[in-house]
């Protein structure tokens, strides 16, 4: 899969990147990072699109190769890359907001990482 994002208002550095999918893409809602958290903080996520009308759109989750682990999972959005929010920020999705953050795209290593949209998977659904 080759992901291209050109710079734009979510995320001033665009780029092009060339990823193996093993599997399908799946909708995701909210990812866990810890870049500012040890234990982590988890984070509602949305595609960004440059429809000024209708920028919110679905946010996918895949299993890719990583050639230094092995495994990873690639998160995917619109044109203009996702969008990051915490889970108690209840404000409406914007780019004036700065509790929210957009990324061209996101690599987690793991899946128990992420809530995909309420869907079961084995183990159990994550409650964050």
């Amino acid at each position: 899969m080759l992901l291209l994002i050109d710079a734009n208002d979510n995320c001033a550095e665009g780029g092009s990147w060339r990823f193996n999918e093993l599997e399908p893409p799946r909708v995701v809602a909210r990812v866990r990072l810890y870049e500012s958290a040890p234990s982590g903080q988890w984070f509602d996520v949305v595609g960004w699109s440059g429809d000024p009308d209708r920028p919110v759109c679905g946010a996918t989750i895949r299993k890719i190769d990583d050639s230094g682990s092995g495994v990873a999972w690639l998160i995917t959005g619109g044109e203009w890359g996702v969008r990051l929010k915490p889970v108690n920020d209840r404000s409406e999705w914007s780019l004036r907001n700065r509790r929210q953050r957009g990324e061209p795209y996101l690599i987690v290593p793991s899946i128990t990482d992420v809530d995909m949209a309420g869907l079961e998977r084995s183990g159990g659904r994550v409650n964050p």
